[in-house]
C-alpha cells in the first residue's frame, strides 16, 4: 500500500447524517460509547469464531477492550484486539451507505422530526457516527487479523475522510476521539473523566462478555515492607488497571436473581436496539439435552427487517459460555426470526460448523423448545395483555404469518394467534376464535376479503349485502394473506370463503326459494343486455351476470372460486413467476336504476355504440371501487369527458 494519504468523499447520505450528528443538540450523548464498545465486542466475537478454524489468529494475551482517556489533551481512545479491518473493509463499513442503513435513517429522522433520538440511532445501525456528537475529529487505526499492514482512517465529519498506511503492533482496532471542549465544561458529560466513563460502562455495557479495562490513578499512603501502611506517611500516586464491567453470563443466573432492568440492558447490548424489549423469555431445556435460553421479543421491527438478505441479529449461539455465532438461523424458523437472544448449550462441540448444526439432533431439540416457548409466550400475552400483543402484531404480524406457509409447522397453534381487522369495528382487531363467537346461528363460513388496505377493503362494494344482513367480514390486507388463505381451508370446523370469489347467497333456505323466481325473471329480462355489455368488454372479462351481493353500487368484479385474484397475480409477478392474466366476472346490480336505463337504451337500439362506452365505464368504476388500477387511465378519462359532453 502506498504511504501517501488518500482522500475519499463520503456518500451524499452519509454527509447528511454527519451534518445531523455534528450539529445535534441531543442530550443523551452517552450512547456513542456504548456503540463503540458494542462494535469492539463484535470484533472480538468474530475473531474468536474465525480462530476456531485458524488458531493462529488468536493473540497471545487475553481478548479485551480498553479505554484510554487523556484529560490533558482532551482525547478518548478505545482499543480492542479483535478481528480488525482491512483497508477495503473500513471503506465499506464507514465510508459508504452499504452497511449503515443511512438512507433509511435520514428518511425516518425527517418523518419523525427528531434526528438524534436514541431509538433511531440504534434502529438503523448508524451508531458509530454518533461519536461525532462528542468529538471534532475521529481517528481509527486498524489491522486485520492475518494481515501485516495497518491503515489509518481520519475525519472531521465534514465532506470526507483520509486513508493512509499505518503501523500497529497487533491486529485489532483503536478509535481515538478528539473531544469537543464544551463537554468538558459540563462535568456530567466530560468523556475524559474516569467517573463519567465508569458510569456509562456500568449502565450500558456491564454484560459485555469481554473485560473493559481502564488504567486509573489512586492515591494511597506508602506501605512498609510487610505491606502495612506507614503511619503519617505521605500519599503517593498508584496506577491501577481496573475492569469496569462484571462480564456475568446473565443467562446462567437464576431468574429471581436478575432484575428486569438488567434483562433490558442485556437485550439492548446484544440486539443493538435502543428500545426496551416487548417481552423477556427465560427458559431451560432439561433431559437428554440441556441448554439455557434467554430470548427477547422486540417492541419494534428494525428498518431492514423485511429484506431477506439484510444483516440482522437473531439468536446468538454459545457452547459452554463460549461464543460460536452471532445469528444461528437453525434455531428458529423463518417466521420467528424477529426473536433475539442467547442459547447456551453444554452438549455441542466448540468447533461446531453450520453444516453440522443442520444435522445435529440437539440443535433440533433446542429449536423445537425455542418455538414452543415463543408461541406459548405470545399466546399468554394475547390472552392477558391485549394492547401489548397488538403492539407486537402491528410490528411483526405480516412476517409471523409466513409460518402458515411452513409445511412443517402445526397450523393449529398459529391460527389462534392471528389478529385481523374486520367490518365489525372501525379500527379493532379480532382473533378467529372471537370472530366465530360472533357468527350468526345459521352461519357456517368465515367470510373474508383481500385488498391493498383496510380503507380500500372497507369501502368495497362486495361488502354491501353482508353489511345489510349483519354478517362480519375479515379484512386481509397483507400480500401473504393471498398465499395462506389458498392453502388453509378452515378453522375449528368453519370454512374460509372469500366474498370476492364465486357466487354468494346469504339468504336463508326460505329466502332463497322466494327469490329464486324473481332471479329467473331478472335473468330472462336482462339476458340480451348482459350479452351486449360482455361483447364490449371481451378483452377484459369472461362474463357479465346479475349480482346478489350488491345493494347500492351498480357493479363489481369477482373471480371464479379457483381463479387467481388480481392481488395474487401481482404477488406472483413480484416473486418472478410468470402468469397469464385471468379474466374476471363483472356483476351488475339488478336493483340499481342504472341497469333499467341501460335496458331502455338497448331496447331502443341494440346496436347503439353508447352501450359499449357504458360497459367500459362500468368496468372502470368496478376496478376503482376495489382499489385496482385502470388499464388505461388516459383513455378512461377521455371517455368520461366525451360522455359528459354528450349529456350536456
Amino acid at each position: 500500500m502506498s504511504s501517501q494519504t488518500e482522500r475519499h468523499e463520503f456518500q451524499a447520505e452519509v454527509k447528511q447524517l454527519l451534518d445531523l450528528m455534528i450539529h445535534s443538540l441531543y442530550s443523551h450523548k452517552d450512547i456513542f460509547l456504548r456503540e463503540l464498545i458494542s462494535n469492539s465486542s463484535d470484533a472480538l466475537d468474530r475473531l474468536r469464531f474465525e480462530a476456531l478454524t485458524k488458531k493462529e489468529l488468536l493473540p497471545d494475551k487475553e481478548l479485551e477492550i480498553r479505554l484510554e482517556p487523556d484529560p490533558k489533551n482532551r482525547t478518548l481512545t478505545l482499543h480492542d484486539n479483535g478481528i480488525g479491518m482491512s483497508r477495503q473493509e473500513i471503506i465499506e463499513h464507514i465510508g459508504t451507505i452499504a452497511r449503515s442503513g443511512t438512507r433509511e435513517f435520514l428518511k425516518a429522522a425527517k418523518e419523525k422530526n427528531q434526528p438524534m433520538s436514541a431509538e433511531l440511532i440504534g434502529q438503523f445501525g448508524v451508531g458509530f457516527y454518533s461519536s461525532f456528537m462528542v468529538s471534532d475529529k475521529i481517528m481509527i487505526v486498524t489491522r486485520r487479523a492475518g494481515e501485516a499492514e495497518a491503515v489509518r482512517w481520519e475525519s472531521t465529519g465534514e465532506g470526507g475522510y483520509a486513508l493512509e498506511a499505518a503501523e500497529r503492533a497487533e491486529p485489532g482496532t483503536s478509535v481515538t476521539l478528539y473531544l469537543k471542549p464544551e463537554d468538558a465544561e459540563d462535568g456530567m458529560q466530560d468523556y475524559a473523566s474516569e467517573h463519567v466513563l465508569r458510569s456509562i460502562v456500568t449502565k450500558y455495557s456491564d454484560f459485555v462478555s469481554y473485560p473493559i479495562r481502564m488504567k486509573v490513578e489512586k492515591r494511597e499512603p506508602e506501605r512498609d515492607a510487610d505491606g502495612t501502611y506507614k503511619a503519617g506517611a505521605p500519599e503517593k500516586v498508584v496506577i491501577e488497571d481496573v475492569t469496569l464491567n462484571s462480564m456475568k453470563a446473565i443467562w446462567t443466573r437464576p431468574k429471581n436473581e436478575v432484575g428486569e432492568q438488567e434483562y433490558k440492558d442485556f437485550y439492548k447490548h446484544i440486539a443493538h436496539d435502543w428500545n426496551d424489549p416487548l417481552e423477556t423469555i427465560v427458559a431451560k431445556l432439561e433431559g437428554n439435552f440441556e441448554a439455557n435460553l434467554l430470548l427477547f421479543i422486540p417492541s419494534k421491527a428494525p428498518f431492514d427487517f423485511r429484506f431477506r438478505d439484510s444483516i440482522h441479529r437473531g439468536i446468538q449461539l454459545y457452547v459452554k459460555r463460549v461464543f460460536i455465532m452471532d445469528e444461528c438461523k437453525d434455531l428458529l424458523p423463518e417466521y420467528l426470526h424477529f426473536v433475539r437472544g442467547v442459547v447456551d448449550s453444554d452438549g455441542l462441540s466448540l468447533n461446531v460448523s453450520r453444516e453440522i448444526l443442520q444435522q445435529d439432533r440437539q440443535i433440533k431439540a433446542i429449536r423445537n423448545h425455542v418455538i414452543k416457548k415463543v408461541l406459548e409466550t405470545l399466546k399468554e400475552i394475547q390472552d392477558s395483555q391485549a394492547e401489548k400483543y397488538l403492539t407486537f402484531w402491528k410490528e411483526f404480524g405480516a412476517f409471523f404469518k409466513q409460518g402458515l406457509l411452513d409445511w412443517e409447522e402445526k397450523q393449529e397453534r398459529l391460527l389462534p394467534l392471528l389478529m385481523i381487522q374486520s367490518n365489525h369495528h372501525a379500527t379493532d382487531f379480532t382473533t378467529l376464535k372471537d370472530y366465530i363467537s360472533r357468527m350468526k346461528p345459521e352461519q357456517n363460513t368465515i367470510y373474508y376479503l383481500n385488498g391493498p388496505s383496510r380503507e380500500v377493503v372497507g369501502h368495497s362494494p362486495h361488502l354491501e349485502a353482508f353489511q345489510q344482513k349483519g354478517f362480519e367480514v375479515l379484512f386481509l390486507t397483507d400480500p401473504i394473506d393471498e398465499l395462506w388463505t389458498g392453502r388453509i381451508s378452515e378453522f375449528e370446523g368453519k370454512k374460509f370463503q372469500s366474498i370476492g370469489k364465486g357466487s354468494i347467497d346469504l339468504g336463508s333456505e326460505e329466502e332463497k326459494k322466494e327469490s329464486e323466481e324473481t332471479r329467473k325473471n331478472q335473468e330472462k329480462q336482462y339476458k340480451d343486455l348482459l350479452e351486449c355489455l360482455k361483447s364490449g368488454l371481451e378483452q377484459d372479462i369472461k362474463e357479465v351476470r346479475l349480482s346478489n351481493r350488491l345493494t347500492s353500487s351498480p357493479a363489481c368484479l369477482v373471480s371464479e372460486a379457483h381463479d387467481l385474484s388480481p392481488q395474487m397475480e401481482m404477488l406472483m409477478k413480484q416473486m418472478g413467476q410468470s402468469t397469464s392474466h385471468t379474466k374476471r366476472i363483472l356483476e351488475v346490480n339488478p336493483a340499481h336504476p342504472l341497469l333499467g336505463k341501460l335496458q331502455k337504451v338497448f331496447d331502443a337500439d341494440s346496436k347503439n355504440p353508447l352501450l359499449s362506452d357504458f360497459a367500459k365505464l362500468l368496468y372502470g368504476q368496478a376496478l376503482l371501487a376495489e382499489g385496482s388500477p385502470l388499464p388505461d387511465p388516459a383513455a378512461y378519462s377521455q371517455l368520461i369527458a366525451e360522455l359528459m359532453m354528450k349529456a350536456i
